[in-house]
């Protein structure tokens, strides 16, 4: 299988940066809001947003990581705070592709229990086959994929990338 990169590591840096002004605009009036990855690539991510936000406004940034079983998402999700520590706060859900939903949905689901002040989603790569009503408030970019092609994220230390393979 052949792989065609879809976004280097400048293209990255600059997608990650234009959500981070889209978060700030849509959360300018808070003082704290959460940021929420989806481990293990949506945590990554999470992290590198929350960075770029800490530089370019006053808001506080909170780092939550969600754990969600991909095979089983119905299964209980663990997160890095506890519901007390998101309550009543804006919140932002991360996660590297939006593929078919059922991730993302879930998480949302999870958060849902508890009373949040706004509530927005964002993802560096959405897929465009959905099977859950599920869409991303804030996407690096929009690709339609045929169901056999997939998408991968990498963030390492030799540089980020995102291919289709």
């Amino acid at each position: 299988m052949t792989k065609n990169i879809i976004l280097n590591q400048v293209e990255i840096d600059q997608k990650i940066k234009r959500i981070s002004y889209q978060i700030y605009e849509t959360f300018v009036d808070e003082q704290t809001i959460v940021i929420a990855g989806i481990a293990a690539n949506g945590y990554t991510l999470a992290t590198k947003i929350a960075a770029a936000l800490e530089n370019i406004s006053p808001i506080k940034v909170l780092l939550c990581e969600v754990s969600i079983d991909k095979v089983n998402p119905t299964a209980p999700i663990k997160t890095s705070l506890t519901p007390s520590e998101y309550r009543d706060k804006g919140l932002v859900l991360v996660d590297d592709v939006l593929h078919s939903g059922t991730t993302l949905i879930y998480g949302v689901k999870h958060f849902l229990d508890v009373p949040l002040k706004k509530f927005k989603t964002a993802v560096l790569v959405d897929r465009n086959h959905k099977k859950y009503p599920v869409k991303a408030d804030f996407k690096g970019i929009s690709l339609s994929t045929s169901l056999q092609e997939h998408i991968q994220v990498v963030f390492s230390a030799d540089g980020d990338h995102a291919y289709l393979g």
